[in-house]
């Protein structure tokens, strides 16, 4: 079959499928969308590998200037019920919020403008996958209920989430003073009763020899990560929220395709703030490795940070939910690497088991001391 010539898909735009005229979607692990009706697929336009990702030169967006370069609008819909701001990548119907599933109202729909993501880390698991991961996670947890992998576990509920974040990069020079420490062992006597008798041997004990030290290090930080977005009540857990962020692609609207996408709502100028701190942050362990020695503390460091850039990028991750004796119950997969977290259920007769049988053996152990 003849494949339609790729092109820049505009940000809102639907793509439709030219055989049976159905919305394509992104298809995840793939650089390519498809339509899930007859199984068409198209090329998603590759940029010219040998372009990095555009860095946008800090301080102009600091200053308020720029701010509708490299912007672009985009339909945002706010729930009523959690207060969560979702992009929709697909024709409004029986729309769900992300987080709590609570019907979207479209007339809430609004246009803003955002700063275009600069990269993408595109979805590489399917809702398949997902489901495979899940059931697989349901039966590897301790002290569950044995029914608990009879979850009912609703598909449509299972959504795709793009989660915004900022990178920044910058050159860091930082001046220094603090103190080196370096072990050293001397030979002290000791006293001590034995037998009714005072008996005095030696024995080496540990000393630290401090010296004032000055210096400075300088280096580049590159992909600083800040949250973009303040999470509604159910936060997706940190244990899955770390990506490889060498796969980045640069963004194209395409993948967006069949996918929520939250907009940042943490200003530019807040989480610059928060990327300082951790260049500070840093700063301070390239000094501390600089000092050397056994120990180091660090009095005074100024740190110095030039050719500041910082670009929006967008992570994967699903959301979805399962109810077990009529209680919902929240959980979460890294659309990249699979890895799951979530809320469950225990058993009580299981746990009640468990610590008689940890007693049982602090007992037994006991008495086997004596």
């Amino acid at each position: 079959m003849n494949q339609k010539q790729p092109r820049n898909v505009p940000l809102n735009e639907k793509m439709a499928c030219e055989n049976c005229g159905a919305e394509l979607k992104y298809l995840p692990g793939s650089p390519s969308i498809s339509c899930e009706y007859c199984g068409y697929t198209q090329k998603i336009l590759k940029n010219n590998e040998n372009v990095k990702f555009l860095e946008l030169e800090l301080k102009p967006y600091l200053e308020k200037m720029g701010s509708q370069s490299h912007s672009q609008e985009i339909a945002m819909i706010e729930c009523r019920n959690c207060g969560a701001n979702q992009h929709i990548e697909e024709r409004y119907k029986s729309l769900k919020c992300v987080y709590c599933a609570a019907p979207l109202i479209i007339d809430d729909a609004k246009t803003e403008q955002w700063i275009l993501p600069g990269a993408i880390l595109p979805f590489q698991l399917d809702n398949k996958k997902t489901h495979q991961i899940f059931s697989k996670w349901v039966k590897g947890l301790w002290l569950a209920p044995n029914k608990l992998k009879k979850a009912s576990l609703d598909i449509q509920y299972t959504k795709g989430l793009y989660l915004p974040y900022w990178t920044f990069d910058a050159r860091l020079y930082a001046d220094y003073e603090g103190h080196r420490g370096d072990y050293y062992y001397v030979t002290v006597p000791y006293t001590y009763t034995r037998d009714g008798k005072t008996v005095t041997e030696q024995r080496r004990e540990r000393r630290i020899r401090w010296q004032y030290v000055t210096g400075n290090i300088k280096g580049f930080i590159d992909d600083t990560l800040i949250k973009a977005s303040s999470q509604p009540e159910n936060t997706i857990p940190p244990s899955i929220s770390h990506w490889n962020l060498d796969a980045l692609v640069t963004f194209r609207n395409e993948y967006l395709a069949g996918f929520v996408t939250q907009k940042y709502t943490i200003p530019l100028k807040d989480a610059h703030l928060s990327s300082v701190h951790e260049a500070k942050r840093i700063a301070s362990v390239w000094a501390k490795r600089d000092i050397g020695g056994d120990r180091q503390q660090i009095s005074d460091i100024k740190v110095n940070l030039t050719e500041q850039t910082f670009k929006h990028i967008l992570l994967p991750v699903y959301i979805s939910s399962y109810k077990y004796k009529g209680k919902v119950y929240h959980f979460y997969v890294n659309g990249q690497t699979g890895a799951i977290a979530g809320e469950r259920p225990y058993s009580k007769w299981k746990v009640i088991a468990a610590v008689f049988l940890a007693i049982l053996l602090m007992i037994t152990a006991y008495f086997l001391m004596q």
